[in-house]
C-alpha cells in the first residue's frame, strides 16, 4: 500500500485516530495535511512528525473549513484524498434533556462539518490522483444507541452522505467510503462511558465491560486499527471500493 506522492488532508488530525492516520500514511509516503481544532494537540503532532503539515481549524466553521483546504492545497501542491475524520461525542441522556443547543452542535461537527470539507476540496481532487473520499461514521450510524440520539443521528447522516456522493462522484473516478469503528479505546470512549455510567447509576468499569461485551471479540478497536482501513481504502488495491459503510467493530450487533 505504497501512497508516494499522494496527497492527503486529514481533520482532527491532532490526536486519537486523526493521529493514528497522519503516522499511517506518512510511514506509507504520502504528504500529510491534518487540522485540528485544538492547539495542543497540534503540538503534540508537529513533535511527532514534523514532516507534516499542521493548522487549527474548526471544522463546524465554513470560513475555517475553506481557508484550511486552500492552505492544505498552497502546502502539498494539490489534493488527491480528504478524510473527514472531525467529530464529538455530543451530549449523553434521555432525548427529552437534551437541549437544542446540544443536537444542533453535534449535526454541526458531525455532518455539516463533513459537507463543507468536501464542497470545498472537490475542485481539488477532481484534478487529483485516483482521488478518494473517507468519511468517519461509527457502529452508531447503522444500530440505534440509546441515550446517545444526537451522536447516532449524526452518524446515520454521515452513511446516507456517504453512498449519495458515491453515486455523485462515481462517474468522474472519485471513491468515497465511511468507516464505522466500534468503541474505540482512548480518553474519548472513557468520557462516554463515565457519562453513561452515571446517567444508569453504575459503575464505570461495569459500564467499561459492557462496551467491551458489545463485540463478538470482547474488546475495543484501537485508532491503529481505523488508520488502517482508511489506508487499505484509499490505496490502489482499492480502486473498485466505493460507496461502502465499513465496519471495524469486531462484529457488533447491539450498542449499550
Amino acid at each position: 500500500m505504497n501512497l508516494q506522492g499522494r496527497r492527503v488532508l486529514i481533520t482532527a488530525g491532532g490526536s486519537g485516530i486523526g493521529l493514528a492516520m497522519a503516522h499511517v500514511f506518512t510511514r506509507a509516503g504520502a504528504s500529510v495535511f491534518v487540522t485540528d481544532i485544538n492547539e495542543s494537540a497540534l503540538s503534540t503532532l508537529k513533535a511527532e512528525l514534523p514532516q507534516v503539515h499542521a493548522v487549527t481549524a474548526d471544522a463546524g466553521n465554513a470560513g475555517d473549513v475553506a481557508r484550511s483546504v486552500e492552505q492544505a492545497v498552497q502546502a502539498l501542491g494539490g489534493l488527491d484524498i480528504l478524510i473527514n475524520n472531525a467529530g464529538i461525542a455530543g451530549p449523553t441522556g434521555p432525548v427529552e434533556d437534551i437541549t437544542l443547543a446540544e443536537w444542533e452542535n453535534t449535526l454541526r461537527i458531525n455532518i455539516t462539518g463533513q459537507f463543507l470539507y468536501v464542497q470545498n476540496a472537490l475542485p481539488h481532487l477532481r484534478k487529483g490522483t485516483h482521488p478518494a473520499i473517507v468519511n468517519m461514521s461509527s457502529a452508531a450510524g447503522r444500530l440505534g444507541f440509546a441515550g446517545r440520539t444526537p451522536y447516532s443521528a449524526s452518524k446515520w447522516a454521515v452513511i446516507g452522505f456517504t453512498r449519495s456522493l458515491a453515486n455523485e462522484l462515481g462517474p468522474e473516478g472519485i471513491r468515497v467510503n465511511a468507516i464505522c469503528p466500534g468503541a474505540v479505546d482512548g480518553p474519548r470512549i472513557q468520557q462516554v462511558i463515565s457519562a453513561k455510567a452515571k446517567m444508569l447509576g453504575k459503575p464505570h468499569a461495569q459500564v467499561e465491560d459492557t462496551y467491551k461485551a458489545q463485540s463478538a471479540m470482547h474488546t475495543m478497536v484501537t485508532a491503529d486499527d481505523i488508520a488502517n482501513q482508511a489506508l487499505f481504502v484509499c490505496s490502489d488495491l482499492a480502486l473498485n471500493i466505493s460507496g461502502q459503510a465499513l465496519a471495524v467493530d469486531g462484529h457488533t450487533e447491539k450498542l449499550f
